[in-house]
């Protein structure tokens, strides 16, 4: 009980470094990108994830979408920084009829929003069943 608690001084096995998760991100950077993917889903499903660099939760929010998104997900995904690109995410709200928050997941289909969360709700969407 007490080694529980206090530690023990018999030398710990050194961890394997966790290896990182790469999802195959698409920079949204301009609004002309966003009749691209308007007409891009109308034959594959397109996910935008925005992103305020400067907030913890939107942080920690991506850090457990990346964790748990399947690889093998047929959608394009598209990383929104909107801090810097304060314009695009404006214009991702008009022209898809969201209002903006942040972090916040878009699923876009046939040129429309089916799907959107922000916080804690992206990683409850169940994009299986929406792609």
């Amino acid at each position: 009980m007490f080694k529980k608690l206090f530690g023990s001084k018999e030398p710990k096995e050194p961890k394997e470094p966790k290896e990182e998760k790469i999802l195959p991100w698409i920079a949204l950077n301009s609004i002309e990108q966003l009749n691209a993917i308007e007409e891009k889903s109308k034959t594959k499903t397109q996910l935008i994830f925005k992103h305020s660099t400067r907030c913890g939760i939107s942080r920690m929010v991506m850090s457990q979408f990346v964790s748990a998104y399947d690889i093998d997900t047929n959608a394009d995904l598209y990383y929104l920084d909107l801090l810097s690109y304060r314009e695009v995410s404006n214009e991702t709200g008009y022209k898809f009829q969201v209002m903006h928050q942040s972090p916040q997941l878009l699923v876009i289909k046939n040129g429309v929003v089916v799907a959107h969360a922000s916080h804690g709700g992206i990683n409850e969407m169940d994009l299986d069943r929406l792609l």
